[in-house]
């Protein structure tokens, strides 16, 4: 089994759910949710100049001085954005901590909305480095462009599950958007087997859009327990389902480890663009009616999307509220 490339040509436009190009991607979607987890899309609608442009800003703004990117650290953000130095995260418990260095940033929400006032975690503002001012209006672009997609997925995600097309419309709200931007190093020369740029684990939120360079490096384990690499394709995104797809669809779609080792670019260091979608704080998510058997009753109690993002946190790290040292694993 491999990690299966879905064109979504003639597929991204809603209105027309049961055309033949959104029944054959809605059928596809299924099998690789059902199997791997993960899938490339091909055809996805976002402007090839819009990724390469971010990826260019992504090594500027690595390349500033550490003192530049040590000024925006996200320990200084309430609401988790900004720099997270080499090291300054161990995703697998068991291991080293993870050989990257990241900047996270998302949408805006200004102090007077709700979320913020109450304190939810990635509701809030984002810090931008000043000496490079590109970096704030082109990722705003760029999460503009990931947004879309991303809904679009979803809708797709409902048709695969035999649902209507807009039922999960009305959780994108007030959405948690998280762009990441990663530099991993070359992998050190005889490293043990607990070295990696980011350890064994699966994302918490609804899906993952990844955007990566030429190098590769990202290895899924898949459903018989041997991990198969993520091999560029040109053109496409790599899209992961996160712990909340399996809890929405009672378990028949999976959200699969995956991990890290930059160990093909030579001297080079790796770079990759995750954006993490996940919905309303506030929304709710229950096992959908196509995925509970009648009589039976769904392996999931009800929860909102807050509610289980704290118990993933509580799971991983024995603690009741977001804090700024958790809440970054979130967003692996």
């Amino acid at each position: 089994m491999g990690i299966p490339l879905i064109d979504l040509s003639g597929a991204l436009q809603s209105g027309a759910p049961h055309s033949p190009a959104v029944t054959a991607v809605a059928t596809q979607l299924r099998q690789a949710c059902m199997g791997t987890g993960f899938f490339y899309v091909l055809n996805h609608g976002v402007p090839t100049e819009v990724i390469a442009r971010q990826f260019a800003l992504a090594q500027q703004f690595f390349d500033l001085p550490l003192a530049d990117k040590e000024a925006i650290s996200l320990h200084r953000s309430p609401s988790m954005r900004g720099y997270e130095s080499l090291g300054g995260q161990t995703l697998d418990a068991s291991a080293r901590p993870d050989l990257k260095e990241s900047f996270y940033c998302g949408l805006d929400y200004a102090a007077d909305h709700p979320y913020v006032q109450r304190g939810y975690h990635s509701y809030g503002c984002n810090q931008w480095p000043e000496a490079l001012p590109d970096l704030a209006v082109h990722s705003r672009t760029y999460i503009a462009a990931l947004q879309q997609l991303a809904l679009r997925l979803m809708q797709l995600l409902a048709l695969s599950l035999h649902l209507p097309e807009d039922f999960f419309d009305h959780t994108h709200q007030s959405p948690m958007l998280t762009l990441r931007l990663l530099r991993y190093p070359p992998h050190p020369e005889g490293a043990d087997a607990l070295t990696f740029g980011a350890g064994e684990h699966t994302d918490w939120g609804a899906i993952t859009l990844l955007a990566q360079d030429r190098h590769g490096g990202l290895e899924v384990k898949l459903p018989d327990g041997e991990w198969a690499a993520a091999t560029p394709v040109d053109g496409a995104l790599v899209v992961n389902l996160g712990d909340m797809i399996p809890r929405w669809t009672n378990g028949l779609y999976r959200s699969n480890p995956h991990r890290v080792r930059n160990v093909h670019s030579g001297d080079a260091p790796r770079h990759s663009i995750p954006f993490f979608y996940t919905p309303d704080y506030e929304a709710q998510v229950v096992p959908v009616p196509t995925c509970v058997p009648a009589g039976e009753a769904p392996r999931f109690e009800p929860c909102t999307v807050g509610e289980h993002l704290q118990a993933m946190y509580r799971k991983t790290y024995g603690m009741g509220h977001a804090t700024t040292s958790a809440s970054a694993a979130v967003m692996a």
